[in-house]
């Protein structure tokens, strides 16, 4: 958007500049199509840890990046033949006490809770769940109900069917065939008792998000009442196990669907929930990659090729469209310079040695970039330093849909908002405005 300024200080009309961004944006995504290269397994668990490069230890980045393409094949799903990953199926546990390398992927949920009762079956393996975003509680009457006892009997009798109205409840859970029973509120202690009298695994106080997870993970449907439970409603769990993780109660579910637990070790709090962090970000780039194996080289590499490619299609096009195909390579370089920048080298210099670089190799130069440790231009493929097409084509995508949208607006509301005008700009338009009077 900057470069785009420039050129209409020049007098390039912005209808034209748009034009040209559209036309380098599709050549872009040709070029880059036809320098991606289809990635092995090592390859996919290497392009992972490189977008967590300067997060965390090389050994603890080593450990998300399989992490990520573990839980990534846990929740893979082929729908209609395309593969689909949903990152939103992998949940997470905080477990403080041992090295952020001993976290692991348990294939199933892994939730922090504790049975309803201690002497509940601790194993149920390949039987019914019900999922009730509700409590199994003795029911409170509806409404303002005001009544007098004549005698404590009345009381009493009050107070058995109550319990009675809440065994029958726990009979309808047990009637439907359910063997493990996860509510959103609490149990009664008269449920306690009949539940463990019926070896039924309950859990209370299941929080709603989890409860979501649990339905897509078994098959079951959450249900607001007891009285909707039907046979068809129910889930099937493979294995649920309450365990300890340290000295923690956690609940372990395995369904028929597909779900993954993250569970994160740190050897404190803060270390935990940053290797936590880390794993999110490393399993974005492994859900894409299960989905699209097609890999660039990163580090700056495929940006300057880009570049390259681009100024050579602008000296081939008529018109002034070639100036914003210019300006649209320009504002590709501005990654290797960043990389250089943060490195301490001197921009300048790392962008033309890399260009230089890649003009010299007899394969074109795409997987030469700059080695931030070497400090040179170097064949970042063989460095491991590889980053996912289907990540950097949406960002080249969506950075021209933005610079096209404010191009297309009007040049009177450009006046109007100078605080979004770059400083250097804003001089030179005041200067014109100045020699006009």
């Amino acid at each position: 958007l900057r470069n785009a300024w420039h050129l209409v200080l020049q007098g390039v009309h912005p209808s034209t500049i748009v034009r040209g961004y559209r036309m380098a944006e599709i050549e872009a995504m040709t070029h880059l199509e036809s320098i991606a290269f289809e990635g092995n397994e090592d390859n996919l668990v290497t392009a992972v840890r490189s977008s967590l490069a300067g997060k965390a230890s090389r050994g603890v980045q080593t450990r998300l990046a399989d992490l990520a393409m573990e839980a990534a094949r846990c929740v893979e799903r082929t729908v209609d033949g395309t593969h689909e990953v949903d990152p939103t199926r992998v949940s997470k546990v905080i477990a403080v006490g041992r090295p952020a390398t001993d976290s692991e992927i348990v294939e199933g949920l892994v939730l922090q809770k504790r049975r309803a009762h201690p002497e509940m079956i601790r194993l149920v393996e390949n039987d019914t769940i019900a999922l009730l975003d509700g409590a199994l509680e003795r029911r409170n009457m509806r409404g303002d109900v005001t009544f007098q006892a004549t005698s404590p009997d009345v009381l009493e009798a009050l107070r058995r069917r109550e319990i009675s109205r809440l065994l029958e409840d726990v009979e309808a859970v047990a009637a439907a065939g359910v063997k493990v029973l996860a509510v959103s509120g609490a149990i009664d202690e008269e449920a306690h008792r009949r539940l463990l009298d019926l070896e039924i695994q309950a859990f209370r106080r299941v929080p709603s998000n989890d409860l979501d997870l649990l339905a897509l993970a078994t098959g079951a449907t959450v249900l607001h009442h007891v009285d909707a439970l039907r046979a068809d409603s129910c889930g099937t769990v493979v294995e649920s196990r309450s365990h300890l993780i340290g000295d923690l109660h956690h609940w372990t579910v395995r369904g028929e669907g597909t779900a993954a637990t993250l569970i994160a070790r740190g050897s404190g709090d803060e270390i935990a929930e940053e290797t936590s962090r880390c794993f999110d970000d490393a399993l974005g780039v492994a859900a894409h990659l299960r989905k699209d194996r097609r890999l660039l080289v990163g580090g700056g590499a495929s940006h300057v090729h880009l570049a390259r490619h681009l100024r050579r299609v602008a000296e081939a096009t008529p018109g002034r469209e070639q100036l914003a195909i210019e300006a649209f390579a320009d504002a590709l370089e501005v990654i290797p310079r960043a990389l250089a920048e943060n490195a301490g080298l001197d921009p300048i210099d790392a962008l033309l040695d890399v260009t230089a670089a890649q003009a010299e190799a007899d394969d074109g130069g795409a997987r030469i970039g700059l080695h931030l440790d070497k400090r040179e231009p170097t064949d970042l493929g063989e460095a491991g330093v590889l980053e996912p097409l289907s990540v950097i084509k949406p960002t080249v995508s969506g950075a021209t849909e933005a610079a096209c949208a404010v191009l297309r607006i009007d040049d009177v509301l450009w006046a109007r908002l100078e605080a979004q005008i770059p400083d250097d700009i804003q001089a030179q338009l005041d200067a014109m405005g100045e020699q006009d009077a």
